[in-house]
């Protein structure tokens, strides 16, 4: 099973309208690594989790799982 952080991170990048090409250029990183963050085979060291963050305009908590599309705090008994 995909943690939360793949799995926002996959729908991040559908809704973008953009190719994984495109962000990978955009973001000066691997096709590979952004791969493997959205499979969720290794995670973002902090600087490329804050650059995500400020690439899709979303918050870090809502990258992590820990609030919702609006900003309101997820559910204490969802699993990350």
């Amino acid at each position: 099973m995909k943690n939360k952080f793949a799995l926002r991170l996959g729908e991040l990048i559908a809704e973008s309208g953009k190719t994984q090409n495109a962000i990978c250029s955009d973001l000066h990183i691997s096709k590979q690594k952004l791969s493997n963050w959205k499979t969720g085979y290794t995670e973002p060291n902090l600087d490329d989790f804050l650059m995500l963050a400020l690439y899709f305009d979303v918050t870090s908590d809502y990258l992590l799982g820990l609030e919702d599309e609006t900003g309101a705090r997820a559910n204490s008994g969802e699993q990350l």
